[in-house]
């Protein structure tokens, strides 16, 4: 009995750089590019993560937090799960139950550059 195997081609760094620049200037959507390439979507993004990495964001230094109870007329006014972040320069944040935790992370970069 013989078996029938998909012959998985290793491609070179320049191959990979190749690629991604074609489907950039493509215009075409990552499935039908990878389909008329016979690429797999797994092993494409992962040639586009070689191409084009993503930094990791690194951790930023301690700050002194306090924590402060709420009256319950303050309570009653935000609702429950209310998280509220001030800063010494005067900004607020505000995020309630079920926030967008990349969102979040994405504002607070860009407020920490500011």
């Amino acid at each position: 009995m013989s078996e029938v195997g998909v012959v998985r081609k290793r491609r070179s760094r320049v191959e990979v750089e190749k690629s991604v620049a074609d489907f950039e200037a493509s215009g075409l959507r990552r499935a039908a590019f990878c389909q008329q390439r016979g690429l797999s979507l797994a092993a494409f993004d992962k040639y586009r993560r070689r191409v084009h990495p993503v930094p990791r964001p690194r951790a930023g230094p301690m700050l002194p937090v306090e924590v402060v109870s709420r009256t319950s007329e303050q309570a009653s006014s935000h609702g429950d799960g209310v998280l509220v972040v001030e800063s010494r320069n005067g900004w607020r944040i505000e995020v309630r139950r079920g926030f967008d935790a990349g969102t979040l992370e994405r504002l607070l970069t860009v407020v920490d550059r500011a």
